[in-house]
């Protein structure tokens, strides 16, 4: 037969997990909202129809750890890019330039994260893919990333 105090310590230990479950299951919905609007900005800004989910899921969490403020400005420039149409990158930016300085560097941010593989400003800046940065994909079918010696040591001092 159980006690009343023992049920009672039960009850308080199941109220307690679930009490600390709850914030980690909203924060994840807050990540996931931000990190689908990241994607709807970035398909819009790349011309992209889809990313690969892991290094979209990196890239989101570096610029997000560099600027506090990310997430807004992430809302913020999908609004504008709806009024305003899907214009090349760099029309955006200059538009921006002139009204919304802060999206300008926003939209900066983002396709130097997708196209070069890093995100930050100096001297916090954080490599976040090198072999699937998008900087390869137009050249991918005929050279090499140049990540790794592709001969034998030395091979570069011979005569071809």
């Amino acid at each position: 037969m159980t006690s009343f105090a023992m049920r009672r310590g039960i009850m308080a230990g199941a109220c307690a997990s679930l009490a600390l479950a709850l914030p980690a299951s909203r924060a994840q919905q807050t990540r996931a909202t931000g990190l689908d609007a990241f994607l709807a900005v970035s398909m819009k800004l790349t011309g992209r129809a889809s990313f690969d989910p892991l290094l979209a899921e990196r890239v989101h969490a570096a610029l997000a750890r560099n600027d506090a403020g990310f997430d807004a400005k992430i809302a913020a420039l999908g609004k504008w890019l709806a009024t305003h149409g899907g214009t090349p990158t760099d029309i955006i930016t200059a538009a921006l330039d002139a009204t919304r300085p802060e999206l300008a560097k926003t939209v900066g941010s983002v396709m130097r994260a997708w196209y070069l593989g890093v995100a930050g400003e100096p001297p916090h800046v954080e490599v976040v893919a090198f072999e699937r940065a998008l900087m390869f994909d137009p050249v991918g079918d005929m050279l090499t990333i140049p990540s790794y010696c592709r001969g034998e040591p030395a091979d570069w001092a011979k005569k071809p």
